[in-house]
């Protein structure tokens, strides 16, 4: 097996024009396609970073919930390199996105900041 990269992380949120606002007003991501599936009665949009596709949010009616927390099995986080931790946080509280206390890394000594989405999906700032 010959892995190349990851191509995107696939999200199903439970409010999907809520959703869609968080992942690109707070966080800016860029609308690549947006798709209504009449069959599924479910969108499709997906995400990009300076040109990468890297999400594809999903809506579908009456998704069940999943836990998320305390560390349950499945997908723990979804982490986002940032090169100013402050900033970064600072941004996000002015979209009164509750954000954690800024931690760090025991074995890199880099920072980090978790906060969730819309749907309590936990994401990571990591600075780099």
């Amino acid at each position: 097996m010959f892995l190349k990269n990851i191509h995107h992380i696939a999200i199903i949120c439970s409010d999907y024009q809520r959703s869609k606002e968080f992942y690109t007003k707070v966080l800016g991501l860029d609308v690549i396609r947006e798709v209504y599936r009449k069959e599924r009665d479910s969108y499709k949009l997906d995400l990009g970073l300076r040109g990468e596709y890297i999400i594809e949010l999903f809506s579908f009616p009456s998704p069940p919930e999943r836990l998320s927390r305390p560390e349950s099995c499945g997908l723990r986080h979804l982490a986002f390199a940032v090169e100013d931790i402050d900033g970064a946080v600072d941004a996000l509280k002015h979209r009164q996105v509750a954000v954690e206390e800024v931690r760090i890394d025991d074995i890199t000594g880099k920072r980090f900041v978790f906060f969730a989405d819309p749907d309590g999906l936990p994401i990571e700032f990591y600075e780099t």
